[in-house]
């Protein structure tokens, strides 16, 4: 078995100056970083107290899941002489606020309109969304379920 690493930096840059002295007096800003690559500027959800100019973990979680499932999908494609000139994805992800437990995810739903250089084959356009599905790493790895629902 393979074993891949995927090292980040997180760093909190919210602290106005009293650290989390007070619930309210501290910002939720941090920075995502990898080496040699651009910071992605992170936040809470704005529901949380966070800095809706930035992008949250939620959205982060959804993100990952359409880009895992994009990527393995041209894989496939690009194998099967399926050729696709454009990819859009209109994915959403359902969380729940459960008192005891913070909160969770319970679905994620990725919507992906798939445009096909005339001449490939649709059907099996659309059937390789299932096998994309499930060979993604990140849908493999969560504990809700996520569906594809292609447009």
């Amino acid at each position: 078995m393979k074993q891949h690493l995927y090292p980040i930096r997180m760093e909190w840059t919210g602290n106005t100056g009293a650290g989390t002295a007070d619930y309210r007096g501290y910002d939720r800003t941090h920075e995502y970083s990898v080496p040699g690559k651009p910071a992605i500027p992170g936040s809470a959800d704005p529901a949380f107290r966070g800095d809706a100019a930035r992008y949250n973990p939620e959205e982060l979680l959804v993100m990952s899941l359409s880009s895992c499932h994009m990527l393995w999908y041209l894989h496939l494609c690009a194998e099967a002489g399926v050729v696709v000139t454009a990819y859009v994805d209109e994915a959403v992800g359902t969380m729940v606020e459960v008192k005891e437990t913070g909160g969770h995810f319970t679905e994620v739903v990725l919507r992906p309109l798939v445009t096909l250089q005339v001449g490939s084959d649709a059907t099996l356009a659309a059937q390789l969304h299932e096998k994309a599905h499930h060979l993604c790493f990140v849908a493999n790895s969560v504990n809700f379920p996520v569906r594809v629902e292609p447009r």
